[in-house]
């Protein structure tokens, strides 16, 4: 297997451009939103669409991973529990908003692969979230990352000021006892 030859710029350009682009035409249409009109948006060949997303999954796996690998970047902040509970908040509308991206992709073995990979770095991500809390004394120390992260996925779907109480509910409840909480 040969390896892979990174981009040029401007095809890295275009690359990047197709994924933005579509990222903001299936947010409007859905993932069914017609290629035509994404290489339109991005001011760019349906050629070169094709030539980098063979396939309309092709591009969605694009979308959908930069997705995830922005919602894994997380900020240091001063408050590990508040570190913890804004990324659960940012899980939450992931959930609601990006899910069918995942959704979408048509069955196949890549398709569990990538599912896999992408809940293995939003587990590996909460579980950092949770170690910090844990280590700082903010966050009791029974509170398992997927427990939490199962809850958050649960609230999906709620209205944000519902989901905005019962991360804070949860907050209360696996939160070491301090006044300000």
């Amino acid at each position: 297997m040969s390896p892979v030859k990174p981009l040029r710029a401007d095809a890295r350009r275009n690359r990047d451009q197709l994924i933005g682009t579509a990222r903001a035409v299936f947010a409007e249409f859905g993932t069914q939103a017609p290629l035509d009109e994404i290489a339109r948006r991005a001011r760019i060949g349906n050629a070169t669409l094709y030539r980098h997303f063979p396939t309309r999954d092709d591009l969605i796996v694009a979308v959908y991973a930069e997705e995830v690998a922005e919602l894994c970047e997380v900020p240091e902040v001063d408050d590990p529990l508040d570190g913890l509970f804004d990324w659960l908040d940012a899980f939450v509308r992931h959930v609601t908003e990006k899910g069918d991206l995942a959704r979408s992709l048509g069955p196949s073995a890549r398709r569990s692969g990538l599912h896999e990979e992408w809940h293995a770095a939003m587990s590996e991500t909460v579980g950092r979230l949770v170690d910090r809390a844990q280590r700082a004394g903010v966050l009791r120390a029974d509170v398992d990352p997927m427990d939490l992260l199962q809850v958050a996925a649960g609230m999906a779907g709620a209205e944000p000021a519902r989901v905005k109480r019962m991360l804070h509910m949860v907050r209360r409840g696996v939160g070491t006892s301090r006044p300000d909480q």
